[in-house]
């Protein structure tokens, strides 16, 4: 990259914006994206603007077609961009919303270079992955940095060392170091392992991760070591000596409690410290510290009394596993507003085709057991049903909401938990037995819940990717109820992910049964939140929106919160039987 000129054709000196790449060795799913995360939050905590960035190798241009149980939740940010779950990690630990240039796919990449090539902006040169894509991928990194006017840029690249699909943003990082040798530095989070015959912590492994990160003209500044125990100093020196860095450069990383407590095990090595050195960072005057993220972390160890959460969904199985990333942002959620109210979440998964027969049935009439006994919900002090699509568990999932609604359950509905539980109220206590959804029975007489007209075309064209009504709205909250009193507005704006709506045709009826829309869009069009009153039920609530995206550890979700205290009040009276 040529030095930027003034109008007199002078070289203007570039400001020291600053680039962290942490990239995975050995194997993934050992904590990138949480390593990313509390990097950021240590470098806020010294007082530096932090923007963090997510690289998915993957040729999908966005998150949103991807498969639940094989890559985990898809998270919407405010513009509606459907990425990565680690972006959620990255706006909770920041607290902060991020933009759709903190996140790069190679879809992205290829198709604005192809759609470039296209309308001749390359002046009809051969266009090659060497410059052409190397170069709109460092376009989008210094990019990212710009629009977000901060000082210091994570960048998290997907996959681990090694992988194919991510050479190409390994070579953009290793450009941006060779221009800019001071400002620029490369983090592994590698894993040593200790194999269980052996008792010994083996770091053969990280050794050669690194070495094929050296192959790519790349040298680790720093390494974050994973492990299940703690790393003697003998290993330390073995890796710095085997990798050529300063001992101190090797960072700890044994598994710990829980996430939340992984800044505060990087600074007991000092990485902010080692990071700012590397970078040549000036210390700040005024540094924000991180009392408040310690004090959020010492109240989830001085929660003692539990409050058991039943999460009733369908993307928890894989295999013989059982997957939980799916639902990361509800699971977050909880936690925060638990956590607020001076109580541990116990946080049950269940899989709702254990509430179906082998028909998949469970309405009357159905023959066949279900694998599980309804009265086992009573031991539950609140049950979600989550956002979801498809037809798998839905039987079963109405008929889990049937039962906490007649038996007073706390229950939270969210996207895909609204609608079933306007089908269920429909159903069960309208009387109109044939209720459904346009996703599942498109040809029913009662469809409450049907698809928006602007997306019919768009799914009769086939065009399914970021087709949806995706990312920030306003609504607007009735005066007395719930979501009112929790939210203290009359105004709120929430992350949508969604294409089916309440249908406007049966919001008459229905609300003359006795189900409150208590939340719409401002024009009144579109129902945003749906409940019961507390008489009938003391939280039986559900969104048309995801509010877990905008739950922060540092700001609990004020409908989690009162969904929390709802089953908290719940757990008393179990008690006082």
């Amino acid at each position: 990259m040529e030095p930027k000129k003034n109008s007199h054709g002078k070289s203007v000196k570039r400001k020291a914006h600053k680039f962290i790449f942490v990239v995975g060795g050995v194997m993934s799913g050992v904590g990138k994206g949480i390593a990313t995360s509390s990097i950021g939050t240590l470098l806020q905590a010294k007082g530096f603007s932090v923007n963090l960035l997510k690289v998915d190798p993957y040729l999908n241009v966005d998150a949103g077609t991807m498969n639940p149980t094989e890559h985990g939740e898809v998270f919407v940010i405010n513009s509606g961009l459907e990425t990565d779950q680690d972006m959620g990690n990255y706006e909770r630990f920041l607290h902060r919303d991020l933009t759709a240039d903190d996140y790069i796919t190679s879809g992205m990449v290829y198709q604005h270079v192809i759609e470039a090539e296209r309308a001749l902006k390359y002046g009809g040169k051969c266009v090659e992955a060497i410059p052409h894509i190397r170069d709109e991928i460092i376009r989008r990194f210094e990019h990212s940095a710009k629009v977000n006017k901060t000082e210091v840029t994570v960048v998290e690249i997907g996959g681990t060392v090694g992988d194919y699909q991510n050479i190409m943003f390994l070579e953009a990082a290793r450009v941006l170091k060779v221009r800019y040798p001071n400002d620029t530095a490369f983090v592994m989070v590698s894993y040593m392992p200790v194999p269980s015959k052996l008792g010994e912590m083996k770091s053969k492994p990280t050794q050669n991760a690194i070495r094929q990160l050296n192959s790519y003209g790349i040298n680790a500044d720093v390494i974050i070591a994973r492990s299940e125990v703690p790393m003697d100093h003998k290993r330390k020196e073995k890796i710095a000596v085997s990798c050529s860095l300063p001992t101190d450069h090797v960072i700890s990383a044994p598994d710990i409690e829980s996430v939340f407590d992984v800044p505060g095990n990087f600074e007991k090595d000092h990485l902010s410290e080692i990071l700012t050195r590397i970078l040549h960072m000036r210390k700040k005057a005024n540094e924000p510290g991180l009392s408040k993220w310690n004090a959020f972390v010492k109240s989830t160890k001085e929660s003692k009394e539990t409050v058991d959460i039943a999460i009733v969904g369908k993307y928890f199985n894989t295999g013989d596993f059982v997957l939980t990333d799916a639902y990361v942002s509800v699971l977050e959620a909880i936690k925060y507003s638990a956590y607020k109210l001076g109580k541990k979440p116990v946080i049950h998964t269940i899989n709702a085709r254990d509430y179906e027969n082998e028909k998949g049935e469970t309405r009357a009439g159905a023959s066949g057991a279900t694998k599980a006994d309804f009265k086992a919900l009573e031991k539950f002090d609140g049950i979600i049903v989550p956002g979801g699509f498809g037809e798998t568990g839905i039987e079963g999932k109405l008929a889990v909401i049937r039962y906490a609604r007649e038996h007073k359950i706390p229950y939270f509905g969210l996207c895909y938990g609204m609608q079933l539980m306007v089908i269920e109220f429909a159903r069960n206590v309208l009387g109109l037995t044939e209720a459904n959804t346009a996703e599942i029975n498109p040809k029913s007489e009662a469809l409450v819940i049907d698809i928006m007209p602007d997306q019919k075309k768009k799914l009769a064209e086939g065009n399914y990717g970021g087709s949806m009504r995706l990312g920030a709205y306003p609504a607007t909250l009735k005066k007395g109820s719930i979501a009112r009193e929790a939210y203290s507005a009359e105004t709120i704006t929430e992350r949508h992910r969604h294409r089916y709506e309440v249908n406007p045709e049966f919001v008459a009826r229905i609300s003359a049964g006795g189900l409150i829309f208590s939340g719409t869009s401002p024009d009144g069009k579109l129902c945003e939140i749906a409940e019961l009153p507390r008489a009938e039920n003391p939280f039986f609530l559900g969104t048309q929106f995801h509010p877990e995206f905008l739950a922060r550890p540092l700001a609990p979700h004020p409908l989690f919160t009162e969904f929390v205290k709802a089953s908290i009040k719940r757990r008393g009276e179990k008690k006082d039987r």
